[in-house]
């Protein structure tokens, strides 16, 4: 597979966000030998929960099929640019690689609004953005724009 191919996978679960109100955001995990690992979706809304998120839930998959809390050379494909939380878990969990699809100008924690991957933390992933971009900015521009429409927003 192709990181094309693992981008659209994690569109896929951003797709399914749509059905209970949540801001349409997909993650996949993927280990060195090219195997997904690890999928979550955005389900704050759905769970109630601020923590929900799609790189929290990909990352809590992989470790638990791995049995282990690291995930060193694996790599995260995540729809829309991680916050600082999802930043911060990423760093904990020794992902190597992040790609990512949109830009999160508002909380972005991989250049929108800092870089903390670039922080002096004992961790240090690759950073890769853009990946689909246009896509996964379609998704969010979908969702929004259908807030707007039914004046919720």
């Amino acid at each position: 597979m192709t990181h094309e191919d693992y981008m659209r996978r994690a569109i896929a679960l951003a797709e399914e966000c749509f059905s209970s109100g949540d801001v349409p955001v997909g993650c996949v995990i993927v280990s060195p030998s090219g195997e997904i690992i690890g999928e979550g979706r955005n389900r704050r809304e759905a769970d109630r929960s601020a923590t929900a998120h799609a790189e929290v839930e990909a990352i809590t998959d992989a470790c638990r099929r791995l049995g282990s809390w690291r995930l060193e050379g694996c790599t995260l494909y995540v729809t829309l640019e991680p916050c600082p939380m999802c930043a911060g878990a990423i760093i904990n969990s020794r992902v190597a690689e992040v790609r990512y699809g949109a830009r999160e100008e508002k909380s972005g924690c991989c250049g929108s609004v800092l870089n903390l991957f670039e922080e002096r933390f004992n961790h240090r992933p690759r950073l890769y953005g853009g990946l689909l971009e246009a896509e996964c900015r379609a998704l969010l521009e979908r969702f929004f724009g259908g807030l707007r429409g039914s004046g919720e927003i």
